[in-house]
């Protein structure tokens, strides 16, 4: 039987991408079968690894600081999100973003992957396309 649950969120884990996560609602915590979100805290000088979502969509709040996101095939695109921007990352964008500022960046991350990790793609040819 469904039924509605809480989570507090206090265990993190290592994403593929780079970051630690603080774990939210997944398949693995609530049994979710279409959506995952979590709690992302990006340090100062913070950057993740070239990846993408194989058949997923990303949508992210960011509520505190500034990130850099590299974006498109090659990452030639450039986004700067600040505080209360909401990003849309379609499925199987190669993206990577970083934190160049002095202060941590936090965000919620919503996923149509429900088990979170299940659709990273890590894309290494591309890591020496974003500077520094």
């Amino acid at each position: 039987m469904s039924e509605c649950r809480i989570v507090r969120p206090v265990t993190t884990y290592e994403g593929k991408q780079g970051f630690s996560y603080l774990e939210g609602i997944s398949r693995e915590s609530v049994g979710s079968q279409g959506i995952c979100m979590h709690l992302l805290t990006i340090p100062p000088g913070g950057r993740a690894r070239a990846h993408k979502h194989a058949t997923h969509e990303t949508a992210i709040f960011i509520l505190e600081g500034e990130a850099v996101m590299y974006w498109g095939d090659r990452l030639q695109h450039r986004m700067v999100n600040a505080a209360g921007d909401v990003v849309y990352i379609p499925a199987d964008m190669p993206h990577l973003p970083m934190n160049p500022g002095p202060g941590p960046v936090r965000a919620v991350i919503a996923r149509t992957d429900p088990h979170e990790q299940e659709s990273v793609v890590l894309l290494p040819e591309l890591e020496a396309l974003v500077p520094g």
